[in-house]
């Protein structure tokens, strides 16, 4: 019997390292995170975010930027090979608040992008955009945007921004829906939706060397037991999760009673995010 050949990985002979990569939100969650596994990438890392970023270490420029600021964020992206692009509200917030960050803050980095000929951007999207399809029915990245928020509404704009930049001026994106990236997992619902920093910082280094993604939706998950993303792109990038959320799952299911099944935290992929606000009523 014929032995299969080893599927080749599309990183096999290319260099991981740029001259300068940018990395927006770096004062947040997944920043902090990215921030420390980016640094071996690039000969300088330079990190942004609205809040302090303290002082820059071996190998950084650190600069406080808006992204709402055309002009500062156009002044930001001056020399720098590939963005990965995560500053920007996290949450659910009022539409008002979103809007600057996420929306024209996303428009202004892609203008900048344009404007001094960045290759590539990875796009820190969400699994929100698919937010309103069912728990445990399995969606691909083709799969119409279902947002459950307008975060999420947001972060499907930045994936349309991705695809228009592509197709009129050839920068490469690759939109990395996240799942919930924290240490371990919280909750039930993380048990399908978790990623771990080790995973996450392998789906990155490869959104951004992997040579001609074009515009490429992925979802950021790890190799757990039960998903509900079918995340044959991510594969296609050669990506191999090596973490699971199995190993807290006796704790979390002996912990945490199930919701009923009419629960909309329950019913629906994106969770508590889709009975957030509304606001000001």
């Amino acid at each position: 019997m014929t032995q299969a050949s080893p599927i080749a990985d599309p990183l096999d002979g290319i260099r991981s390292h740029c001259g300068r990569i940018l990395l927006t939100g770096a004062a947040g969650g997944l920043g902090r995170v990215l921030r420390e596994r980016l640094r071996g990438y690039a000969g300088v890392l330079r990190v942004s975010d609205i809040a302090p970023l303290g002082e820059p270490r071996e190998g950084e420029e650190a600069i406080v930027c808006d992204l709402a600021d055309a002009v500062a964020v156009d002044a930001l992206v001056a020399g720098v090979e590939v963005i990965v692009h995560l500053g920007g509200v996290s949450v659910e917030r009022p539409f008002e608040e979103v809007l600057p960050a996420n929306i024209q803050g996303a428009y202004n980095v892609y203008e900048a992008a344009r404007r001094h000929g960045v290759r590539r951007v990875v796009f820190a999207s969400s699994n929100h955009v698919i937010g309103f399809y069912r728990q445990g029915e399995v969606i691909d990245a083709t799969a119409a945007p279902r947002p459950d928020s307008y975060y999420g509404l947001s972060k499907a704009f930045g994936e349309q921004l991705a695809r228009f930049y592509f197709d009129r001026y050839g920068i490469e994106s690759v939109c990395v829906r996240i799942g919930s990236s924290f240490p371990e997992p919280k909750d039930r619902r993380m048990l399908c939706t978790w990623l771990g920093y080790d995973d996450l910082e392998q789906l990155v280094r490869r959104a951004m060397f992997v040579p001609n993604v074009a515009c490429t939706i992925v979802y950021g998950v790890s190799a757990n037991r039960d998903s509900w993303w079918d995340n044959a792109q991510a594969a296609r990038l050669g990506y191999v999760p090596t973490q699971s959320s199995e190993p807290w799952r006796e704790r979390i299911e002996r912990e945490q009673p199930p919701l009923r099944d009419d629960d909309p935290v329950r019913l629906f992929q994106g969770g508590a995010f889709v009975t957030a606000g509304p606001f000001g009523d």
